[in-house]
């Protein structure tokens, strides 16, 4: 790993920061430093590009304009205002954290990372990037971006994959912050990451800290950061069942125990829970046996059920990647739900719900094929 002098640091800071000066992107929560937008910005980055997340960001704004309107809001809105973000958790952290802020903080925010980091959800990087931003406290906010900057400016061959290389890189950036600019120095890192020293189709040639940059000088610019790969999502097959009757189709709200609990979907059923109640051969025509059996016996609803026909609907999440079988079933009385707990929802009815993308995409392909013949669609 390649040291800096303190003179190379400071030639660092000023070249970083009169780069940033000039050409640091106009983004919404750079307007001020209220730490409410910081976080917020922040929160919704996490596994999103920037150019997604800023609608997203203008409407929550619009609908939550501070941390007390985000403490009192009900559930369904909020999850109505993060739907097609992804990692639905974040948003219930959000609100959580926005609660304590209210409840245990008085409306007075904590202004050290250190404190930052007892909120609910708020991660070294969230909590750095906020005490820096909106309170000046001098600290490295070290995240992806950060990782790649300074794994390729300085070399460092700690795999960023392990829990505990984060502290090797926070203890080696912290010197190199800009002392008066904490929080633009690490805004400019995100920048700088996030333009000339990308993950793919760099341009360090042209970058304006290029003459810092030892990993350009030796031409390995592709070997940092270093990072072990991550196991592959482990498959989910599903089914999911499209029920219709003259009330609309039958939805389901996903519960705490659940992923993408609260949102709202067309009943889910996997694929395996399914095959431990039959010993046979598994294929589509005994799983919809054992489907109509399970749904007689415990929903008191009689299916007739065939699938919708295409391919797959496919999800991925951190650790699984969904695939979703969808079968359909018209039933011609609206039947009685007691035994069921989910609700018939009009077709019109079902966007006014908070859905997750899968239900999003399950809901695309039954709209494509619409065999219902539903003219709230056409």
């Amino acid at each position: 790993m390649e040291e800096w002098t303190p003179a190379t640091v400071k030639a660092f800071r000023q070249a970083l920061l009169t780069w940033y000066d000039q050409e640091g992107r106009d983004l919404p929560w750079r307007h001020d430093q209220d730490p409410y937008h910081v976080w917020v910005s922040e929160v919704m980055l996490q596994q999103t590009q920037v150019q997604t997340v800023i609608p997203y960001y203008e409407n929550f704004m619009a609908n939550f304009p501070t941390v007390a309107a985000l403490a009192a809001a009900p559930e369904p809105q909020l999850l109505k205002a993060w739907q097609g973000l992804g990692y639905y958790s974040r948003a219930r952290n959000l609100q959580r954290a926005a609660q304590q802020i209210v409840t245990d903080y008085h409306g007075e925010w904590p202004r050290t990372a250190a404190g930052l980091a007892d909120l609910v959800g708020v991660g070294p990087y969230t909590a750095s990037a906020i005490a820096s931003i909106a309170f000046g406290e001098v600290v490295p906010a070290v995240d992806g971006n950060a990782f790649r900057v300074f794994a390729r400016l300085l070399m460092i061959e700690d795999d960023i994959a392990k829990p505990r290389t984060r502290q090797t890189f926070e203890k080696i950036i912290q010197p190199i912050v800009d002392p008066k600019r904490p929080g633009a120095f690490n805004q400019a890192i995100m920048d700088l990451g996030s333009s000339y020293m990308t993950a793919k189709n760099s341009d360090p040639a042209h970058s304006p800290v290029k003459e810092f940059d030892a990993s350009l000088r030796a031409g390995r610019v592709t070997d940092f950061p270093v990072k072990t790969k991550a196991p592959r999502p482990k498959l989910m097959p599903y089914y999911g069942l499209i029920i219709h009757s003259p009330a609309g189709y039958l939805m389901v709200q996903r519960t705490e125990q659940e992923m993408l609990s609260g949102y709202w979907t067309f009943p889910l059923v996997r694929q395996a829970d399914l095959r431990e109640e039959d010993d046979g051969e598994p294929s589509l025509a005994t799983d919809i046996v054992a489907l109509t059996r399970r749904w007689q016996q415990e929903a008191h609803l009689d299916l007739s059920l065939q699938p919708l026909g295409g391919r797959s609907v496919s999800q991925t999440y951190t650790h699984q990647r969904w695939q979703v079988k969808l079968l359909m079933a018209n039933l011609q009385t609206v039947s009685d739900l007691q035994f069921y707990p989910g609700q018939w929802v009009a077709p019109g009815d079902i966007a006014d719900l908070p859905l997750p993308k899968v239900q999003e995409k399950m809901g695309q392909r039954l709209q494509d094929q619409n065999p219902f013949d539903e003219k709230e669609w056409k």
